[in-house]
Parts: structure tokens; C-alpha cells; sequence
């Protein structure tokens, strides 16, 4: 890792006091320690991993790769990007994990990170207007300014599968992929899971020698990611442009320097439109989606369009028919986009291969975990490794696992137990000084990751000056501002074909979550506009002066 050590400040955490903690070492803690660091604010990162990278720390599973491109899914710290060359247009694990090493040997970062600690326990003392913040091995740092980068994609979820412990083989959940990888050849390999995650494991798996099953209820509507490996010379030339591709995607919804086109999918001739699908369809990535006609995923004939097209697609390229019929049927069986699509590369020709075997949970469900396998309706499947790609507590699990009190004492996970109130997705009720980035309530997922926390973590460094310099104590949003903020959301949604989706963005992938859209819908420069005038002011929020 470019000789950085992985060892510095890993579980040894002091009892200490500083202005500014930050929960999490990824695009948010980083560039959080970055930014506080101008104010000449002390500033610490406690991080329950090993090292930087987040989600890219703990995700190893084979296949695992962003699905935004670069330069564009990386920070835009002119120290960074002037020092740091990509080899592919959507980068692996691996190479993720180096570009963190690469930022903390140039931005000296270890210096103040904590590694192997877990927040479990913070309370905010209004007498010393402090955060007391309880690690899980003993340490108690107090705190000025409580913010939480712990990323959306953190507490992993399994299904409550019968009799799950009774398997005796080797089962991994895809973010605790073991660090040594595991050798699959010759082995009988099940995978549970067909978002993202399960798209990737399968398309890598399929060309080892093993034989490979994965289980699908739902088809992944996966788009062509059109991977190409990336020059020096190409690059090179091309930083001389990076500031303003930068600033260009803050001014987009997307965080990607491109918009949704502006007229409606029937302004234009069937023609037309069909050249436009090809064009965006060879482009790759999120561009089918993000640049795509502005109604579709507000009409439900225009979506249909969009599904049609992707199934004729999709459906080229498999032979076997009942395959086919399983992740690509004819008839739409779910809004296009309501879920995150997911980006392929030869998903749909490893799905065919002979080696590979799917199973559709739709007709055969799974009835229980068994010594030698999984029992569906109809059989027993037998493997050497099962691999749970069932996803995670999105948006809001990393918050709630960490018992955070509010000045009455009550935690996030109980406030939020009947739905989630934030203000701005950057702040909660009668929780002064607390910050968020990557939120609940916030662009997050629905835009590229870096931008929309970069301009968050911004927001909050400037909060934080600004109380430093009209001797404000602490702030916290009033409960009248967070209920409109969160009924805005709903209402926003409401207009959307996502209400008649079942996915983590609506908390519906974990049984007994309350079913809402858990991220704010109006893009990324109308959220920084919005955000920023309260800051004006200090809109919708309590102030303790000194």
C-alpha cells in the first residue's frame, strides 16, 4: 500500500478530549479531517476497520468494484488527483484500497485515526455542551462536534433463513470475504442475492472451475458498465480539466457531469427516441439511467419503454430460455430504476454457461438450510460454499447500531422506530452539534458518492466556523423543521413510480423496517442550494449562544 503502514492508532485509543470527532474513514472521514484541519480545529477519525476505504475496506468479495466512474467517484483534493493514476474506468477493490493508502500517505492522515474502534455508546451533556463518545474497547473521547461518516452500506443483513445453522460448510456474508480469498475451484458454490453485489460474484465466479448456483427472486435490471482500462497520457492530459469537471457535477441532480435530458419521452418520434436509447446504452454506466428522458420514473408507459428496450437487449444475449425467462422476462415485473441498477460486464453470457445453474425462488422458494446445503421446494442443493450477497441495514443501519442519545434520553433507533426525521439529512432533533454525511434524508445513493459528501462535510465545517465566530455553542434542528423536511421527501416520492417499489432506498429489504424513502429526491445542486440557505440564518434550527 505505496509503504503505508496499516498498524498506526489501531485499538490502543486513549481516554481524550478534541473539538471535532469524526465516525468512519472513508470519502467522509477523510475528507472531514481534511477540511477541519484548515479551521486549526484538533480533530480525530475513530474507524472500526482496519484502515481507510469504508465500505472498500471491508468489500473483497471476488468481482468487487464501484459503480460510478472515474475521475469522478474519487475526492476532488487537488493533492490527491495530481499524484494518483486510475488503470480502469470503474476501479476494483484492490485498486480502491490503494487510492486510500494513497491519501493518507500524501494528506498524513494516520497521524489522527483510530483504528479497530467502535463507537457503541454517545451522549451529549448540555451543561459542558460536550459529546461523550463510549468505544467498545473503553475508550471515552469528549467532543465538541459529533460527526458520523459511517456510510450507508455498513450493518450487513442475512434473512432469518430456517435452521441456517445447521449448514456445516463454509458460509461468508460478501463483506467478510476473508482477506486470503478462498479457492473455489472444483467446489459446488451457492450464491443468495441478486443486486449489485450477487451480480459481480457471478459473473467472476462462472469462470472458475466450480459449479456455481445462484438463487433469484427478483431480476436485476443491470446495465452495460462498457469497462475500458485507462492510460497515464489520457489521464494527463485530461487533469488539466478536473477542477471544472468537478464543479460541473455539483451543478448536476447526479454528481456526474451530466443531466437527464429535459423533454419528455413523447416529445420525440419513436425514431429518435430509439437512437437516443442506443447511444446511452453504448455510453455504459449510469448514463441510460441518470442521462436519460426526464418521465421516467414518473410515467409508467414511458418506464415501460425503457424496460422493453433493456429486455431486448439483455434477452440477445442468453440462449437458454428457461434463463432467460428468469432475469430477463418479457413482461416488466418492476419499475426500471426504482431499484439501483446495477452495472454488468458479461454478467448475462456467465449466466448461460453450463457451469452455472439458477434457481427461481419465485417457483422453488427456499424452505430451510440443511447439513449439505439449502432445500427448496423441490430439491436439496449441495455446496462446499455458500455466499449470503443479501445486502445490508441500508441508509440507516449504521446509525442506529450505535446506541446515540438525544438530550431526553431516547436513541436514534428508538426515535426512528416509526420513521426517520433528520433535517436537511444533516442533522437530527435535540442532538446539538451532531453532523451527518452520506444520510438518511440526503441525496446519498440517488447521486455520485464524493460530490454530495464533499458538499456536505462543507456545509458542516462552515457551520462549525461560523458558531466559532458569532460564539454560538451548539445548534440542533427543531422538530418542526425535520417533520416538513421529511414530508417534503414523501411527498416527493409520492409523485415517483419508486412508491410502488419494494428496495432499500424505501427501507424494504429488512422486515419490521418502516417502508419510506430514505433519501432526499430533488438532486444534488438543488439539495446544496436548499442547504445552504439555512445555513443563512440558521433556518429551522435552535441556537445555545455563548
Amino acid at each position: 500500500m505505496n509503504g503505508v503502514t496499516t498498524e498506526l492508532h489501531t485499538s490502543n485509543i486513549p481516554n481524550l478530549t478534541t473539538d471535532v470527532l469524526i465516525v468512519g474513514a472513508g470519502f467522509g472521514g477523510i475528507y472531514g479531517l481534511y477540511q477541519f484541519r484548515k479551521l486549526n480545529l484538533s480533530v480525530k477519525i475513530v474507524e472500526a476497520g482496519s484502515y481507510y476505504g469504508g465500505t472498500w475496506h471491508h468489500n473483497r468479495y471476488p468481482g468487487a468494484r464501484v459503480d460510478s466512474e472515474v475521475p469522478y467517484y474519487a475526492l476532488s483534493i487537488p493533492e490527491l488527483w495530481n499524484t494518483w493514476t486510475w488503470s480502469e474506468r470503474f476501479p476494483g477493490h484492490e485498486e480502491l484500497r490503494g487510492y486510500f493508502a494513497h491519501a493518507d500517505k500524501v494528506l498524513e492522515l494516520s497521524k489522527d485515526t483510530f483504528f479497530n474502534t467502535s463507537v457503541v455508546e454517545a451522549r451529549f451533556d448540555v451543561s459542558t455542551q460536550q459529546w461523550t463518545v463510549k468505544t467498545h474497547n473503553g475508550g471515552v473521547v469528549k467532543a465538541t462536534y459529533l460527526v458520523l461518516a459511517a456510510g450507508s452500506s455498513y450493518k450487513t443483513y442475512v434473512p432469518d433463513f430456517e435452521n441456517f445453522s445447521t449448514y456445516k460448510g463454509r458460509v461468508f456474508h460478501s463483506s467478510a470475504w476473508p482477506k486470503e480469498d478462498v479457492d473455489v475451484s472444483g467446489k459446488a458454490v451457492g450464491v443468495i442475492g441478486n443486486g449489485a453485489t450477487g451480480v459481480q460474484i457471478v459473473q467472476t465466479l462462472a469462470r472458475q472451475p466450480c459449479k456455481l448456483t445462484t438463487f433469484i427472486r427478483t431480476p436485476n435490471i443491470a446495465l452495460p458498465m462498457r469497462q475500458r482500462k485507462l492510460t497515464f497520457d489520457e489521464q494527463d492530459i485530461a487533469k488539466s480539466f478536473y477542477e471544472s469537471w468537478y464543479q460541473t457535477a455539483r451543478n448536476t441532480a447526479s454528481g456526474f457531469p451530466f443531466n437527464t435530458i429535459k423533454n419528455s419521452i413523447w416529445d420525440i418520434s419513436p425514431e429518435e427516441r430509439e437512437r437516443v436509447f442506443e447511444e446511452l446504452w453504448g455510453r455504459g454506466g449510469f448514463n441510460f439511467s441518470v442521462g436519460n428522458y426526464r418521465d421516467f420514473l414518473t410515467d409508467k408507459k414511458a418506464n415501460a419503454l425503457f424496460y422493453d428496450f433493456w429486455a431486448r437487449k439483455v434477452r440477445a444475449r442468453i440462449k437458454d430460455p428457461f434463463k432467460r425467462d428468469v432475469v430477463a422476462p418479457l413482461e416488466q415485473t418492476q419499475y426500471f430504476c426504482t431499484k439501483r441498477p446495477s452495472l454488468e460486464q458479461d454478467y448475462y453470457e456467465a449466466l448461460d454457461q453450463p457451469n452455472v445453474t439458477v434457481v427461481n425462488l419465485n417457483k422453488t422458494p427456499i424452505v430451510e438450510f440443511v447439513e449439505g446445503g439449502i432445500r427448496t421446494t423441490d430439491k436439496v442443493h449441495e455446496f462446499d460454499i455458500i455466499i449470503m450477497a443479501t445486502g445490508f441495514n441500508a441508509v440507516t443501519g449504521s446509525l442506529t447500531e450505535i446506541d446515540l442519545y438525544d438530550t431526553d434520553g431516547k436513541t436514534v433507533k428508538e426515535k426512528w422506530q416509526d420513521g426517520v426525521y433528520t433535517y436537511l439529512g444533516l442533522t437530527i432533533p435535540k442532538m446539538p452539534n451532531l453532523f451527518m454525511v452520506y444520510s438518511p434524508q440526503a441525496p446519498t445513493a440517488f447521486v455520485n458518492g464524493p460530490p454530495v459528501i464533499e458538499i456536505q462535510m462543507e456545509w458542516i465545517v462552515d457551520a462549525v466556523k461560523k458558531m466559532r465566530e458569532v460564539k454560538i455553542k451548539s445548534i440542533t434542528p427543531s422538530f418542526d423543521a425535520a417533520e416538513k423536511w421529511r414530508d417534503d421527501i414523501q411527498k416527493m416520492n409520492e409523485k415517483t413510480l419508486h412508491i410502488y417499489s419494494d428496495s432499500w432506498y424505501m427501507g424494504s429489504n429488512i422486515p419490521g423496517k418502516k417502508r419510506e424513502q430514505l433519501l432526499y429526491m430533488g438532486g444534488l445542486k438543488t439539495y446544496n442550494n436548499v442547504i445552504r440557505d439555512a445555513l443563512d440564518g440558521w433556518k429551522g434550527f435552535e441556537v445555545t449562544r455563548a
